[in-house]
Order: structure tokens, then sequence, then C-alpha cells
């Protein structure tokens, strides 16, 4: 169970459980019973009656299950307002649509693309959290002058990346919001939380077209099947922060706010009050997180459609699911094969999947097969345009405009 939200700064330890908004278009007990639900494929929802008008590979997504997915993650967050969800899972402004309907106002991106895709959509509050250096802090910056409607927001650990984003914001005539980004634990990004990093902090603050935004800690390496080890880990992970907060602001610096976890520990550190957090593979959730977070309840919303090219043997499909079309970073599987889960992948190349299955007499040259991608980010990453499933069938198609590395800016 998680802890309740502490009202002064940290987490009620005599609570047992945390609390729920009431919404006003559905009672809270009802919303509670949904959000527990387990969720399952058993419903075949990704079958489409229309798949012999559908080029293969392709990626289809449920709006139905989207929604779905949104509300829960505003009924483990509080409210849609503590909420700054991540673009880069989905990368489409339908996606941030449906979000800004929702009351979610606040996004987290990791591109530029990714920044301007959300702003043109209608986001009004923008998080790059990516260390901004370089030709990229002028980009931000021309981005923020030409929507001036957009707060956008940049992250930082070093004093070039400070000087960089100063001087492209001078140059282009705007003001940037900056968060000091500090390292729990994943040795990826981010400083320290210590006399160095506020020294930083006093930097940004100082700095000439920047103002001190708060503080960004993303907790990447904190997952584990075992909940309570994870509350335990993410209560270890961000002492440090939660004091370095304290003092920066007994200092007399504004810490306006602190945008922290990633999905797995999302609903643990929406417990602490003062935070924005940020889930993002929530939206679409995959068959690598439902392994990771087995108490998070999420729907697959997104599933890959893929067809047997060739039967090269009695035991082998060869699947034209190749690494052009699923994320291909993380050792198999790569995908859940819904039908087909005792699969071995033996072959993966650019174009081709061959799959080792006792039943391959089964399957025809053309047969469909569905798929849940391991990784559903970069999986998106790969796909041009989406196909968008309702009432079993592919009718209309989103774009992904923010899988690419520039728009306009």
């Amino acid at each position: 169970m998680l802890p309740a939200i502490g009202m002064c700064g940290g987490v009620n330890r005599q609570a047992t459980e945390i609390a729920r908004p009431t919404f006003e278009t559905e009672p809270q007990a009802a919303r509670e019973e949904r959000f527990h639900k387990t969720p399952t494929l058993d419903d075949h929802w990704y079958r489409i009656a229309n798949a012999d008008e559908v080029p293969s590979p392709a990626l289809l997504v449920s709006p139905g299950r989207i929604a779905e997915n949104l509300d829960r993650m505003i009924a483990a967050a509080g409210s849609a307002h503590r909420l700054r969800p991540r673009v880069k899972t989905h990368k489409m402004p339908d996606v941030i649509r449906m979000q800004l309907d929702r009351g979610m106002e606040k996004f987290k991106v990791a591109t530029i693309a990714e920044a301007e895709m959300t702003a043109v959509a209608g986001g009004r509050d923008v998080l790059l959290a990516y260390p901004v250096v370089g030709p990229a802090a002028r980009r931000l910056a021309a981005l923020a002058a030409a929507h001036p409607r957009t707060t956008f927001r940049a992250i930082t650990d070093s004093p070039g990346g400070i000087d960089d984003l100063s001087m492209a914001a001078g140059a282009a005539g705007v003001s940037l919001d900056v968060l000091l980004d500090l390292d729990v634990g994943f040795g990826r990004t981010g400083i320290r939380p210590g006399p160095e990093a506020a020294e930083l902090y006093r930097r940004i603050a100082a700095a000439p077209h920047l103002t001190a935004g708060g503080l960004h800690a993303y907790d990447g390496h904190l997952h584990d099947t075992d909940h309570e080890r994870l509350v335990a880990a993410v209560e270890a992970a961000f002492a440090a922060v939660w004091a370095f907060r304290d003092a920066l602001r007994a200092g007399g610096l504004p810490v306006p706010r602190t945008v922290v976890s990633g999905t797995p520990t999302f609903t643990i550190l929406a417990a602490y009050d003062d935070v924005e957090v940020g889930a993002g593979t929530t939206v679409l959730w995959d068959a690598g997180q439902a392994e990771i977070s087995s108490d998070l309840e999420f729907l697959a919303a997104a599933v890959l459609l893929t067809r047997v090219v060739s039967k090269p043997g009695t035991s082998r499909l060869c699947l034209d699911l190749g690494h052009k079309a699923v994320a291909s970073e993380m050792p198999h599987p790569r995908m859940r094969l819904l039908g087909l889960e005792e699969a071995t992948f033996p072959i993966h190349s650019e174009e081709h999947l061959v799959v080792e299955i006792p039943r391959a007499a089964d399957y025809a040259v053309g047969d469909v097969i569905y798929a849940v991608p391991r990784h559903v980010c970069p999986t998106v990453a790969l796909h041009d345009e989406v196909l968008v499933v309702r009432d079993g069938r592919t009718l209309e198609r989103w774009p992904v405009p923010a899988r690419r590395r520039r728009i306009s800016v």
C-alpha cells in the first residue's frame, strides 16, 4: 500500500493508502474500483476486421484505452495538476490534446522537436528534460520566441550549460526558466546534491535572462518487482533531494517546483507533496513495464501488426517485424507475440524477425500476428504514423511528428 500525501513537505507515515481525488463526473468509489481492476488483453481489442487493408508492419493505438490510462494516471497522482507526463512515449499531438482535455497542463519532453510539437498542440508549460548545450540552447530560445504563449523550461548541470542558455536567451530576447538537474543515483546526467550543486543553482538565479525554476531529479535506475523494496529505495535516493531543497529555500533561493520520477516510481513519489511526477510509459503501456511494475495497473494501448512473410522450416516463421519497426535496444524478447508467447527469436535483422515456434504449421504465409512491444517509447519513434483502432477497425491515422529530430526550429 502507498503512504498518503502529507501536509508539510513529506509523507504521512501513519496513513496506509494514497489519497485520491474526487471527480465531478464519476463517484470516487467507482473510480477506485476501476483503477484497481486487473488490466487484460483477453478482450482482443487489438484485432481489427479490416486487417487486409493495413500494410505491415504497422503500429495500432486505441484512443479508448489511452483515455483509460490517462484517467488512471490522474487517479494515482491525486490530480491532473501534479502530473508532468513525458511526451517521448507517444510523440503525437492527438495524445497531447487528450491530455489537455483532462487538465494535464504540464509536459516533459526530451527533444526540441517534442517541445515544438507540444507547444503547437496547445501545451502551455513544457520542460525540456535533457541537458541543453551549444546549438540546442539557441534552438530552445528561438522556440520560446516563436511561441510566447508557452512557457519553456530547461535543465542543466554545468556552468557551461548555464552560460549557453543565458547567452541564447539574451540573443533571442526571451527569458528561460532553468531547473538544476540532480543525480539521485542513476549516474547518467545531473549533479549530486551538495555545496557544488548549490553554487550552480545560485549561478542560475544570478544569470541574465534566466530564472531559477527549481529542481529536476530522474530516477531511471529505480525499479523493483518488490514494491516495498522499491519504496525503501525511493526514500533513500530522495532524502538528499528534500534536504537540499530545504537548504536552498533556507538560504533565500526560490525553488518553485521539483520534478521527479520515472514510471515505476511515480505513484510512490506522488505521495510526497510539493512535487510534480513525470510518468510516461503509462500512456501506452508495454510488455516490459508490465513486468517491471506489476503493482501498476494500466492497459496496453499500442500494438504492432505484423505478417508471416515466409516459413523457413517446419518450426519457424519469418515476420516483417525487423529492427525498423520495433525497438531493438534490449535483448529478446523485444515484444510479446500475442498467442505465441512461448516463441524464441533466433534471427532479428532490419526487416526480418525469425520466430522459432513448435506450432508454426498452424500459420500460413500472409497470416496476421499482433505484438505488444517490450519498450513502446523507442518503438513509436520508428513510425511516421499510427493507425487508430475504433470499434474493431482502423479508419483513421495519427501522425507522429515528434519522432523527427527537427520540425521547424
